[in-house]
């Protein structure tokens, strides 16, 4: 299988950084985050009316999960503070162009679920309706992302 190219030297600089790692590739495991993903949609669902806050933050989750995915499939892996953000600075560099628009929502909903489950008096946390933006946001982002990995070599 040919290599990616498209954001390589950006992702070798992470990797020299320190800021990601090199892991096994596995499909797998890939899957496994996919299939966890959707069953952070589905409780999405279950809870959206009784915590809005905590199902915000399971579909936060579930894209996550997908994009982390996208990674362990091609043997990457983020470490350290702000691996949350080096998984959507990978996915961007490794797939725009053409612009990536559900995997662009991850940064938003990275910023307020982290305003979440680390309150601040000045800051909002999540509600009902972020968690109507959120929710297609992660179907669209776990969505994509299956069908990536079943075209993207390791690295």
């Amino acid at each position: 299988m040919k290599r990616w190219e498209q954001g390589r030297a950006q992702v070798q600089r992470l990797l020299d950084d320190g800021r990601l790692t090199r892991t096994q590739p596995s499909s797998d495991l890939a899957a496994s985050y996919i299939a966890t993903a959707r069953q952070r949609l589905s409780a999405v669902e279950a809870i959206k009316t009784i915590d809005p806050a905590g199902a915000f933050v399971l579909a936060y989750d579930a894209a996550r999960l997908a994009m982390a995915a996208l990674l362990i499939n091609q043997g990457l892996r983020p470490r350290g503070e702000g691996a949350h953000a080096v998984l959507l600075e990978v996915v961007l560099a490794q797939l725009e162009p053409p612009r990536q628009e559900e995997f662009r929502e991850f940064s938003w909903m990275r910023s307020l679920r982290n305003d979440t489950q680390y309150p601040d008096p000045d800051r909002p946390t999540a509600g009902a309706d972020d968690l109507k933006q959120a929710k297609p946001a992660a179907h669209a982002i776990v969505d994509r992302a299956e069908t990536i990995i079943a075209i993207m070599p390791p690295f």
